[in-house]
């Protein structure tokens, strides 16, 4: 599995390529901003995008959505719980003082226990809501390793907020606890923003978990 990430937009959100280095299929997660860096990344490793998929639909991790799709012809993904919030795009711009990403069509497709083939790998959803209502996780297995995409569900000492829309502490808890915490302890854990982690650090660690 090839795999890499780096912070992308206003609020550096963590977009990740993630290929299958055989067939070049490839997943591209959460592209927040940047759209020349995330193309010129996927046109370096020569990928075709088989799908852009989205933890969740907050403005700082769809703004590069529509061209990334315009620029691969890939269909881009979220769970339909949190349609709403991207449909508010335009009231999350103004509360951020952000311009507007262009809108595009998204699939509400990610649905819990669903998954995406791309070449020899597979990208399996766990729907994860507390932060949003449509929050997913992401996992991909390869060789042994597991990699989970927590979104703003799960940060290295930290979790997702709730105080914004559709947002639940309870039910945060609730995927933390019976999602992600299953987990496999090596698990390394990409999270929406900042640095990588892994499962079992964040279960001793994280004061929020505890």
């Amino acid at each position: 599995m090839h795999l890499e990430s780096f912070p992308t937009g206003p609020l550096g959100c963590n977009c990740s390529i993630v290929m299958d280095p055989t067939s070049k299929r490839a997943i591209v997660v959460d592209p927040g901003g940047d759209l020349e860096t995330i193309c010129a990344r996927l046109s370096a490793l020569e990928a075709t995008v088989e799908a852009i998929v989205h933890t969740h639909t907050h403005i700082d991790h769809v703004g590069a959505t529509k061209g990334v799709q315009t620029a691969s012809g890939a269909r881009a993904c979220i769970h339909e719980a949190d349609r709403f919030l991207y449909d508010l795009l335009p009231v999350q711009a103004a509360m951020l003082g952000l311009p507007l990403p262009p809108i595009t069509e998204m699939e509400g497709s990610l649905t819990d226990g669903s998954s995406i083939h791309f070449g020899a790998l597979e990208l399996c959803v766990l729907h994860t809501p507390g932060h949003t209502p449509g929050s997913v996780t992401f996992t991909v297995t390869a060789d042994g390793a597991t990699r989970v995409f927590s979104g703003d569900t799960l940060f290295r000492r930290g979790i997702g907020r709730t105080d914004l829309w559709g947002g639940d502490f309870d039910t945060l808890q609730r995927s933390l606890r019976e999602k992600i915490l299953t987990l496999p302890d090596d698990a390394i854990v990409i999270a929406g923003h900042g640095p990588e982690t892994t499962i079992g650090d964040e279960r001793t660690k994280n004061p929020h978990l505890r």
